[in-house]
């Protein structure tokens, strides 16, 4: 029933808690929620997506005080978790990631996989038709990149729904790092019996153009089998964040409705979940397959083993 109420256990709440609820302390004349209370009334909303006065009648306080406590604790969940739950790019950790994606998904130097998902959100004010995206809907978008286990690696959080991924992921902080070679990316090196050294890269859609550190599948219809093979395997490498995004969603349900807040505050709610998706993944690698909840094992989708290529 916690899981349920909260969509994490016990232990990892009181984790999360430890870690949030110093930033969440108030002082006032009057009796302030706890960092408890806070906590819980936040992540009642992003489990239900309820409106914010069925939240005021829920737990007894008031429509501004709810809208004031979700905005402070998801900004204080990204403050205090990001740097934890996300990744510092290091050569090192490419390579480790590089590893782990080719022993589970058999598609070697991939350091992850790219995408962008669309968030609905309510017309902002003012801005015309710049938040409302080819899906017929007002969006911002979350662009990410995941590891092979589905766990958000880098994200940028609020980009106008009406671009293309590929033109905010050239304008974003993230592809201007891969762009300058920020990222720290290991050296090209062969891969297996190969004579030639190949570059290590992300997988992405065709939104995405084709460069040195991001690898596309081949166009057209008109396909070699050796060129069929390849885009079978990129695109098997690639539903990572599929999924990512899918578990994401399902969980959190705050991204089923349009999120009605300032642009400001949607971002915060966006990077909360992001933070508390990448917590519980990493609480739940502890644990046996059996005893996932946030991500059980069929929850995803699954290899056929056995199949020729």
């Amino acid at each position: 029933m916690f899981f349920h109420f909260t969509r994490m256990s016990v232990p990892p709440f009181y984790e999360l808690l430890s870690i949030v609820g110093p930033l969440l302390v108030k002082r006032s004349n009057r009796e302030p929620l706890a960092p408890g209370h806070r906590l819980t009334i936040t992540l009642r909303y992003l489990t239900t997506g309820c409106s914010q006065q069925t939240l005021g009648f829920s737990f007894r306080v008031g429509k501004s005080t709810v809208s004031m406590v979700i905005s402070e604790t998801c900004s204080a969940i990204w403050e205090a978790l990001h740097k934890k739950v996300l990744i510092e790019p290091s050569t090192y950790t490419w390579l480790n990631i590089a590893k782990r994606f080719e022993q589970k998904w058999n598609f070697p130097h991939c350091i992850g996989a790219l995408d962008g998902k669309h968030v609905r959100i309510q017309a902002p004010p003012n801005t015309g038709s710049v938040y409302f995206n080819y899906k017929h809907f007002f969006s911002i978008v979350l662009l990410a990149v995941c590891d092979e286990n589905y766990k958000f690696s880098l994200v940028d959080i609020g980009g106008m729904g009406s671009e293309s991924d590929g033109g905010l992921f050239s304008r974003s902080k993230m592809g201007r790092m891969f762009e300058k070679n920020e990222m720290l990316l290991p050296k090209p090196s062969n891969i297996g019996r190969a004579q030639k050294s190949f570059p290590y890269f992300v997988v992405a859609d065709e939104a995405f153009p084709l460069k040195p550190f991001i690898m596309r599948p081949y166009p057209g219809r008109k396909l070699t089998d050796s060129q069929r093979i390849f885009n079978y395997r990129l695109s098997r490498a690639r539903r990572t964040i599929e999924n990512a995004f899918g578990i994401l969603v399902a969980r959190w349900r705050v991204f089923h409705t349009p999120i009605c807040a300032k642009l400001e505050n949607v971002d915060n709610i966006v990077a909360a979940t992001v933070c508390l998706h990448n917590l519980i993944m990493m609480s739940q690698e502890k644990l046996k397959p059996n005893e996932h909840k946030y991500c059980p094992p069929k929850y995803v989708d699954q290899i056929l083993m056995g199949l020729k290529t």
